[in-house]
């Protein structure tokens, strides 16, 4: 799962924002491309995205207890051995000028209803029922994402990934359960256009997605063919498509080889994942 993930956000990174026209011409999958809008970004290198979900899945294992500050002290030491391009540049400002947990929780003001606590919550899906999911989810969520939107976003993309996980249904219907489990229709309902930086934006169109099924690279297509904030909605996507028995895996080799393999690069996330529930 964690493979894909960083394959879904690093694909998606180089279409985040662009002009449409550039996506219908270059979404083919035939490799990774450099964003025109973010040239820093070298093609085939994963974002915040995966970082964020890397650190969560490395606690996840590590049998440390599930707080607040251990959550906080994950990010600080994911961004500061790995210091990369792709966070919204207040947070990585921020990132940049924190060194502990204790001193991340002091400082952080947790009221942004965005993608970033959904973009990060895939590994908790794997957890054994759907309360040990939200409780997880929740605490994690609530450290930067503490509003009643950007709770709800991460709670429905770790749900899809534990719904296609125990295959507790047909794909086609991950959105209706989610909404069922929620109480919420709002992820019943299909996006439609591009995905701006909303949690529920990111989150609605990555079910949209995967619900079509299918396969692993139609899914990636579908998800940057909305455009506007694409690889959150690949990378909560593929997360999830990755884990269903019904989705084919057939992400092309030129996307998983290209795939960065530096220290926490594509082993080192396969290697985090095999230890995974």
């Amino acid at each position: 799962m964690l493979v894909e993930l960083a394959i879904g956000d690093a694909y998606g990174a180089g279409f985040e924002y662009a002009d449409p026209d550039y996506v219908t011409r270059h979404n083919t999958l035939a490799g990774y491309v450099r964003n025109p809008r973010h040239p820093r970004l070298a093609p085939g290198h994963y974002t915040d995205d995966t970082q964020l979900t890397l650190a969560l899945a490395e606690l996840l294992v590590s049998g440390e207890p599930w707080t607040r500050e251990t959550v906080a002290e994950a990010f600080v030491t994911a961004f500061h051995r790995d210091p990369r391009e792709g966070y919204a540049r207040g947070f990585h400002a921020f990132l940049g000028t924190v060194r502990t947990g204790e001193e991340f929780l002091a400082r952080i003001r947790p009221d942004s209803d965005k993608s970033g606590a959904a973009m990060r919550t895939a590994p908790l899906g794997l957890l054994p029922t759907p309360a040990d999911v939200l409780h997880h989810t929740d605490v994690q969520a609530r450290v930067t994402h503490d509003t009643p939107d950007g709770v709800a976003a991460a709670r429905a993309a770790a749900l899809a990934v534990h719904y296609c996980d125990r295959g507790l249904g047909p794909v086609a219907s991950v959105g209706a359960w989610v909404a069922d489990r929620l109480g919420s229709p709002v992820w019943a309902r299909p996006w439609r256009g591009p995905v701006g930086p909303k949690g529920v934006a990111s989150t609605r169109a990555a079910l949209t997605a995967l619900a079509a099924g299918g396969t692993l690279s139609g899914v990636l297509r579908a998800c940057v063919a909305f455009t506007g904030d694409v690889d959150t909605v690949a990378t909560i996507a593929l997360a999830a498509a990755s884990r269903s028995a019904e989705v084919v895996p057939d992400l092309p080799p030129v996307l998983v080889a290209g795939l960065e393999n530096g220290a926490y690069g594509r082993d080192h996330l396969a290697a985090v994942d095999a230890r995974l529930p």
